[in-house]
């Protein structure tokens, strides 16, 4: 029997073809542009591949903006906040779904609220009086704390969601057999929580990698401690990368190479992540 031809599906194909073009093509620009010499990127127009491999653009980029020490800042950096992350949001998603009484709830309540409120840079100054009242104004771990600290709305919503879908008789048994509360997230429920946390470590290494506004402002008082995406940044203005696009697109593409490593590895635990705490409890 011959199997008729789908003209539906021949459609959908094509425009998930048509957005993974128009989604990835600045990507691949960037990818191969960094490759290119700065007169090919001004008068060579969108031409993906270049006529000559540069090659020493990315050498000359990691000389002249320091990238080996920015590198490890932001490796540094995002190493404590995925971990911080890690542990808050778990803990608070597994409060909210397995807390008794009102109080819980309206705090869940209010939390999700948050989430129709944006106040944007607004947020900097009164972070920036805390972290000069804690004197870590000028490192890195301003940055960690607000990030690992603050309100991070989507991986609480993702948490809960998730152990909202872990059947509570599994907390009974382990109740029956003397657990308390905490002692049942640790021994019984963390352990099933592999997707949750791929999940949550990709996104808040996503977040803490390309945030550009706030490791700069706490920082800016001592250059020396920049992540890699201010490093980045500070590359197209300063001195022989000025005008130097060539090294300035090499500088994006190192800063591009470790998320996309990060989500290659992390992917299919990211998705389960994602599908499983998405639906509702």
């Amino acid at each position: 029997m011959v199997k008729k031809f789908n003209y539906s599906q021949m459609l959908i194909y094509i425009f998930l073809v048509l957005v993974s073009i128009i989604a990835l093509f600045p990507v691949i620009y960037i990818l191969l542009s960094s490759f290119k010499s700065n007169q090919e990127i001004m008068v060579g127009g969108v031409r993906l591949l270049p006529e000559k491999w540069q090659v020493g653009n990315y050498a000359r980029a990691w000389k002249l903006a320091n990238f080996s020490r920015y590198t490890f800042n932001s490796l540094y950096m995002c190493f404590f906040i995925v971990i911080g992350c890690i542990c808050t949001a778990t803990v608070e998603g597994y409060v909210f779904s397995r807390g008794v009484g009102r109080f819980s709830k309206f705090v869940y309540s209010l939390v999700m609220a948050s989430l129709f409120i944006s106040i944007g840079t607004l947020s900097l100054f009164p972070q920036m009086g805390i972290i000069r009242a804690l004197k870590l104004n000028g490192t890195l771990w301003g940055v960690i704390l607000v990030h690992v600290f603050g309100l991070n709305v989507t991986q609480v919503f993702l948490s809960t969601s998730f152990f909202n879908q872990i059947p509570r008789e599994i907390d009974e048994a382990a109740r029956i057999d003397g657990c308390g509360f905490f002692r049942i997230f640790i021994s019984v429920i963390a352990p099933l929580t592999k997707p949750l946390i791929a999940t949550i470590g990709l996104i808040s290494f996503r977040t803490a990698w390309s945030d550009y506004l706030m490791p700069y402002v706490f920082t800016i008082s001592r250059p020396q401690n920049f992540p890699l995406v201010v490093g980045v940044i500070n590359l197209k203005s300063s001195g022989e990368a000025a005008s130097s696009w060539d090294l300035a697109l090499a500088g994006i593409s190192i800063s591009l190479i470790p998320m996309l490593i990060v989500y290659l590895f992390l992917n299919r635990f990211f998705i389960s992540g994602l599908t499983e705490g998405a639906l509702k409890g």
